[in-house]
């Protein structure tokens, strides 16, 4: 005679022990599921450099880095700098305070981040022989290429400006040689001729990636 109570029960167990393992496995499936998430939201964690903390330090609720690197581009990063701060008051009633602003001038646009007293003495160089020859900063005038825009008004509304040392050894190896001078004099007079509120790097290009590191919105100006 068949055991029909017996199997019954084994079945019951069966079923039991089936549900256990389901409910186990649908536990460690969110368990898993949670874990991934937050590892998502964590994600790229990058390493911070004593050098970059300055763009951390800079107020705001809002943060872009405009970066340049030909002439022109100096010129419409000025201007985008204006057109963002002036957006923004108009537009979102804010104000200037609100925006950690960046203006990066690098490679060709390296020039802008020297003042006028080298301007009026190498502005032939610095501006590859452009006709009228500067002299004085392009950019501490309004013009064609900045509008009304001038660094001195931007400084004033809280805007920074980086300026990049590579380009500026560049650019006193050309005057040295244009000017039958010694580099390293030339080099020291540059690195002491920065614009108010502006500050060498390194590598404006460096200094382009490492912003979006402390999540600043890219905006190239050509």
């Amino acid at each position: 005679m068949t055991d029909t109570k017996g199997i019954n029960t084994d079945r019951r167990n069966l079923l039991t022990n089936l549900g256990v393992a389901a409910a186990a496995g649908v536990a460690v499936s969110a368990t898993s599921t949670s874990a991934q998430a937050q590892n998502s939201q964590q994600g790229f964690v990058p390493k911070r450099h004593a050098g970059d903390a300055w763009m951390d330090q800079i107020a705001g609720n809002h943060r872009a880095f405009i970066d340049s690197s030909t002439l022109p581009g100096g010129g419409n990063a000025v201007r985008y700098a204006n057109n963002i701060l002036f957006t923004h008051t108009q537009d979102y009633d804010g104000t200037d305070a609100d925006y950690a602003l960046i203006v990066c001038f690098r490679h060709a646009a390296t020039p802008y981040g020297y003042n006028d007293a080298i301007w009026e003495k190498y502005g032939a160089v610095l501006s590859f022989g452009a006709q009228p020859t500067p002299t004085s900063n392009p950019m501490n005038t309004a013009s064609m290429a900045n509008g009304q825009n001038t660094l001195a008004d931007l400084g004033a509304r809280g805007v920074k400006f980086a300026v990049c040392s590579k380009a500026t050894l560049v650019y006193a190896r050309r005057i040295a040689s244009a000017t039958q001078q010694d580099v390293e004099p030339v080099h020291a007079e540059l690195m002491a001729s920065l614009i108010p509120n502006g500050r060498f790097v390194p590598a404006g290009v460096l200094s382009v990636t490492r912003a979006q590191e402390y999540r600043y919105s890219l905006l190239y100006a050509e």
